[in-house]
């Protein structure tokens, strides 16, 4: 390469760099060049503005029928006596109660959820009952034990007089695995499967 090559190409890189210097120098009185400006300061709708884009004026859409959010599975029950009779005779838990590992985790949930109004072994004489919140009817007792796995999950879902629902607290598995745990607690004291307190 011969020395005026050279020099030529050192001179136009100089140049370049000096050039390059000067176009992105930062003048905080002056706007910057802006390129594509569009993807930039979109003009987004708000989710309750009108919207002329959309047949129907609105930016917020419903759902297309059929769709279900992700990870999320419908039960097809309504909060209503009926409904959990329903439940009793359609729903079965997909959990036995030899599985030990529901039932630990049955346990699990029984005791932080379950046993402030319940208490330790179902009797209904949790720590609110002693402070004076109405005691819920025994899970041993006749009545309880006569409810089907369905009826009781739908309890669970809804809620049914004071108790309230536990479905945004206990995702539907671990419904089931309460319920296996309570099935436990109802068994005679000689029978009872083994879980605990964890």
């Amino acid at each position: 390469m011969s020395r005026k090559l050279l020099n030529a190409i050192l001179f136009l890189a100089l140049l370049g760099t000096v050039l390059l210097h000067w176009a992105v120098r930062r003048d905080i009185t002056q706007r910057n060049r802006e390129f594509i400006p569009e993807m930039v300061r979109s003009v987004p709708y708000d989710s309750f503005a009108p919207n002329p884009s959309t047949p129907d004026g609105k930016t917020l859409q419903v759902p297309v029928p059929g769709t279900i959010p992700r990870g999320y599975l419908p039960i097809h029950y309504q909060p209503t006596p009926e409904d959990a009779k329903r439940a009793g005779e359609e729903l079965t838990n997909p959990y036995s109660a030899s599985d030990g590992r529901a039932l630990d985790r049955g346990s699990y949930l029984y005791f932080n959820f379950c046993q402030t109004c319940h208490g330790p072994i179902g009797m209904g004489d949790g720590a609110v009952v002693l402070r004076g919140f109405p005691a819920p009817p025994s899970l041993t007792a006749p009545n309880a034990m006569q409810l089907k796995d369905g009826q009781i999950f739908h309890i669970l879902t809804y809620g049914q007089k004071n108790m309230a629902a536990y479905a945004s607290q206990l995702s539907r598995e671990d419904r089931w695995k309460v319920i296996l745990y309570v099935r436990s607690l109802q068994k005679p004291a000689g029978a009872a499967t083994t879980g605990g307190q964890p």
